[in-house]
């Protein structure tokens, strides 16, 4: 059975399926497969150990994805494996336990689980067995984890898989890269391909754009983050499990908090995003984000008018530069400027919500979506001084956005801070929007 499947792996990864090391620590590039190897890695172990196996994701929908993995390894190998799925919650969030029941296979063999679940402290308490953390730079309370996740494997000679790309150094992963303990190996792009993965490196790297992002995710180099604006350990201390990814119109309705909207106009090639988030006291919580490309600024006030007429979207701040313009007016107009305020993204003014925004990340009062192009956007910023002593914001234009996701933020921030009191929506005349019937610029 194993044998078949190693006919479907790459060399590097046939390397590390085999490896006897009971600790190990996998720098890998993006798309090499290390999810896949790895899960197989630790079946292949359970079968041969008879002890459970744990995979601990960084959120719920990575764990699904892990241990559909393990399924279709399973399947492979012909073994009639059974799934349940329960459901948890903890610090208030809801999520799934996903188990895979593993009957015993061969002579002398016995049963053992396969136990999926989203990383924090508590799951990673709570069972006995050999442990994957996957992708284990983007796990939220990171260091809470190991500490909790070591001494189930410290006894009865339990073995451990630590794998993910590069996040920055502030994290466990990069941290326990300097553990002697571990057996520490480095996949990079250069690497997988002559291991005889098919990827194109010049392709992808023409494709990727920007330089820091290209040696952080496919070389797995370990960047420095003295310039980033927010870095990855502040952004990942808000994120939160599963929190939705996009605003759903629907629940909108339903809310009865208060809702604050920042909104980033989208020029050429960039987005337009809105990102709605309910005021809980002074912490800010995403409830999801409308994203637009190349979509005609009339389609846009139409849908963006369909989130502005909720009773419970106290105030919305949206980008009025440029082609923003008059967009922005027109949604004043409609919504009065109590609700709607039309911002011009001028340095001061971005320096001024951009920092309003990180001093409540650092605050933790933001509570975001675990989701790696949110993650990437926001870390996107980087700060410079000009010679002449300006303070710069700016970001490389990558993965379709130019930090458009930062921006909304921002300025879902800023309008969280300039809330005043409750709201009444009077809405005025309908205007043909004449300025905005073509498509984007």
């Amino acid at each position: 059975m194993a044998h078949e499947l190693q006919d479907v792996l790459y060399d590097y990864q046939k390397r590390v399926i085999a490896r006897p090391a009971r600790f190990t620590w996998n720098n890998w590039s993006r798309q090499t497969g290390k999810s896949f190897a790895f899960s197989l890695r630790r079946i292949l172990r359970g079968l041969e150990r008879s002890r459970n196996q744990i995979f601990l994701s960084a959120s719920q929908t990575q764990s699904r994805e892990l241990m559909m993995k393990a399924e279709q390894h399973l399947r492979a190998m012909q073994i009639a494996a059974s799934s349940i799925m329960e459901s948890e919650v903890f610090d208030e969030v809801k999520f799934k336990q996903l188990e895979i029941a593993v009957p015993p296979v061969g002579k002398g063999g016995r049963p053992f689980r396969i136990i999926g679940l989203p990383a924090n402290p508590r799951t990673a308490r709570g069972f006995t067995g050999d442990l994957l953390l996957d992708e284990f730079a983007m796990h939220q309370r990171d260091a809470d984890i190991y500490a909790a996740a070591f001494p189930t494997v410290s006894r009865d000679g339990g073995e451990m898989d630590v794998c993910s790309t590069p996040m920055g150094r502030q994290n466990m992963f990069y941290r326990l890269g300097q553990n002697a303990m571990f057996h520490r190996e480095t996949v990079n792009i250069h690497d997988a391909i002559a291991g005889g993965s098919p990827l194109n490196a010049e392709e992808l790297r023409r494709g990727i754009t920007d330089d820091e992002k290209w040696r952080q995710e496919y070389l797995c180099e370990f960047v420095d983050e003295a310039t980033a604006f927010l870095t990855y350990e502040q952004i990942c201390e808000c994120e939160v499990g599963d929190l939705p990814l996009e605003l759903d119109l629907a629940a909108l309705r339903e809310l009865k908090g208060d809702v604050v909207v920042g909104i980033d106009v989208g020029r050429k090639k960039d987005l337009t995003v809105v990102w709605a988030f309910e005021v809980r006291d002074r912490t800010l919580l995403s409830l999801g984000m409308l994203e637009w490309s190349a979509m005609p600024f009339r389609e846009q006030f139409e849908r963006i008018s369909n989130v502005l007429r909720n009773p419970c979207v106290r105030r919305c701040a949206i980008d009025a530069s440029g082609l923003g313009m008059e967009m922005g007016q027109n949604l004043a107009l409609d919504f009065g400027e109590h609700t709607v305020e039309a911002c011009t993204l001028t340095g001061p003014f971005k320096e001024q919500i951009a920092s309003l925004m990180r001093n409540k990340f650092i605050d933790k009062l933001m509570r975001i979506p675990a989701e790696e192009k949110i993650r990437n956007d926001l870390h996107s910023i980087r700060k410079t001084v000009t010679a002449a002593g300006n303070v710069r914001l700016d970001a490389p234009r990558s993965e379709g956005s130019h930090a458009d996701r930062f921006w909304a933020g921002a300025l879902a921030v800023y309008a969280g801070g300039n809330a005043g009191g409750p709201i009444e929506v009077t809405m005025g005349p309908r205007r043909a929007m004449a300025g905005l019937r073509g498509s984007r610029g």
